[in-house]
């Protein structure tokens, strides 16, 4: 892997249930890339090889909490990106503490 991302991503709506499924809809939107991903409690890491293809992504994401409407989306971006080698993957960070 050349690229990892995580995603947080905080849609304003008027009750937790609402969160929830916008967020739902993000995540749902995420996983249907095909990419690698893990979901946690606070925020969702993908990885790939392609910065570019996980920019879209994060791009996406507020696209995708916007439709399922949320009235603004605020997200937290955090970005790993080697494009000469190998970065530390989801699995060899976490399989450990499964």
């Amino acid at each position: 892997m050349k690229s990892s991302i995580a995603i947080q991503v905080l849609p304003v709506v008027d009750s937790q249930e609402e969160l929830i499924r916008i967020v739902d809809e993000v995540i749902a939107f995420i996983k249907s890339s095909g990419l690698h991903c893990h979901v946690g409690p606070f925020e969702t890491t993908i990885e790939g090889e392609s910065y570019d293809q996980l920019m879209d992504i994060v791009k996406e994401c507020q696209h995708v909490a916007i439709k399922a409407g949320a009235k603004q989306v605020s997200a937290y971006v955090k970005v790993v990106y080697n494009p000469n080698g190998e970065i530390l993957t989801i699995d060899k960070k976490i399989t450990k503490h499964a």
